[in-house]
């Protein structure tokens, strides 16, 4: 029997692949590959040690509830920590508004499964995270595609996506935002626009899903800490969802995130959890628990920011050297990408296609976009590859671009003044 496609549902034929995932999986099958593709951490910023004697305190305690099974909301006191250390960022919320999840990726999915039905309309970014899009799409949603400008979201845009899509007879339900050095664009929403964007929402019914894995990575040579205030920190009408997570402030391995949402909302997402996991694991709970309990995740944030800052500026002078005037881009505040556009008639594709050919790759831009564009950009993350490793790679998409370029009818390099 080598045919099951007939015993599968309607909506599993419809799945979405994520391009970062399938992009990530070349390094096991190029030789010597450069990627830029997934925004891993560096291992070399795990706090190794403190993870060690945390590990051994817990397992050595013989404490059976350390393995066992555990609430579905999550362990109580590393909801209790969260309180005190989201208080740092001005979110103010009580004990029951959350629920840890199997990192942030699993809040989008359960953001998906309890406020969509099939056909409902969900408001995205121009461009988006590619693992929202997925979530979304999985659950039969609509996703519209609202552009941006140099503030973040443009709520003119939104306000007239929402009423052509309520004219249609579309059912509009909240709208997805990453404010804090976006994933693809690493863009940072203005003080003034996440306000606005509050008031937006009230006005338009909309409730707001804001995902924030970034934030603590702002540059301090370019960036206040204040500027990333999340948009749940001014939340007093209650139609922020907040997502977190340890991915990027600890490891990624211990898959640890966090949703806040109005009470009403987080008791469905604790039944719909209880369907899909029952818990996130206990033990990684209890792990981050005692990183936080002990201010290793405090500590290490400033080592992070100079990090990956570093890498940020490895990343542009590579670029400059390489490919100066042939591609453009805004000068990363924070997080871990660089967002490139270069000359529209080369296809972010075949692009790709030559760079793997190459030994480096990278994400194609149009898939951060659900309208069928962004075929003129790339994203290239900076946050793994060691400095050398980084310039080599940026050095061999230089030569892929010459012979995508050489390809195109004319053949000729088209010069692009970089963005201010």
């Amino acid at each position: 029997m080598n045919d099951y496609t007939r015993y599968l549902s309607a909506a599993a034929l419809d799945f979405q692949e994520s391009a970062i995932r399938k992009t990530g999986a070349l390094a096991a099958t190029v030789p010597d590959l450069i990627s830029f593709a997934a925004g891993v951490p560096a291992p070399e910023t795990f706090p190794w040690g403190e993870l060690q004697a945390i590990s051994n305190e817990l397992l050595g305690s013989r404490d059976g509830d350390v393995l066992q099974y555990g609430a579905t909301r999550g362990y109580r006191p590393l909801i209790e920590q969260l309180l005190a250390h989201l208080a740092a960022s001005e979110i103010t919320t009580a004990p029951d508004d959350y629920i840890i999840t199997t990192g942030s990726q699993q809040g989008l999915d359960l953001a998906g499964r309890v406020l969509l039905d099939p056909g409902d309309v969900v408001f995205v970014e121009l461009p988006t995270y590619s693992g929202a899009v997925a979530a979304f799409h999985n659950q039969q949603a609509r996703l519209v595609g609202i552009e941006q400008d140099h503030e973040g979201l443009s709520l003119e845009s939104l306000e007239a996506a929402v009423t052509r899509v309520a004219a249609g007879g579309g059912r509009p339900r909240f709208v997805y935002v990453t404010p804090n050095f976006q994933n693809p664009s690493g863009s940072l929403m203005s003080r003034q626009r996440r306000l606005a964007l509050l008031e937006a929402a009230a006005r338009l019914d909309l409730l707001i899903l804001e995902d924030d894995p970034y934030g603590s990575i702002y540059f301090d040579d370019s960036t206040r800490a204040d500027e990333t205030r999340p948009i749940k920190a001014d939340d007093a009408a209650g139609r922020v969802i907040y997502l977190g997570t340890i991915s990027k402030t600890l490891v990624p391995g211990l898959r640890v995130g966090w949703m806040v949402s109005p009470r009403a909302i987080t008791e469905r997402i604790e039944l719909a959890k209880q369907a899909i996991d029952l818990h996130s694991g206990i033990f990684d709970q209890r792990l981050v628990h005692a990183a936080l309990a002990r201010g290793v995740v405090d500590r290490l944030a400033p080592q992070l920011r100079a990090h990956y800052m570093a890498k940020r500026t490895v990343m542009e002078t590579a670029l400059h050297a390489a490919l100066g005037g042939r591609v453009r881009w805004a000068p990363p505040r924070g997080g871990f990408f660089v967002w490139i556009e270069f000359d529209k008639a080369v296809d972010d594709r075949d692009l790709f296609v030559e760079a793997v050919k190459q030994r480096v790759s990278f994400v194609v831009g149009s898939a951060f976009f659900v309208n069928g564009e962004g075929h003129q950009f790339a994203r290239l993350s900076f946050s793994a590859p060691a400095h050398e490793r980084m310039r080599e790679g940026v050095r061999r998409l230089a030569a892929a671009l010459d012979i995508a370029q050489s390809a195109v009818p004319g053949g000729a390099r088209v010069n692009a003044s970089r963005r201010p």
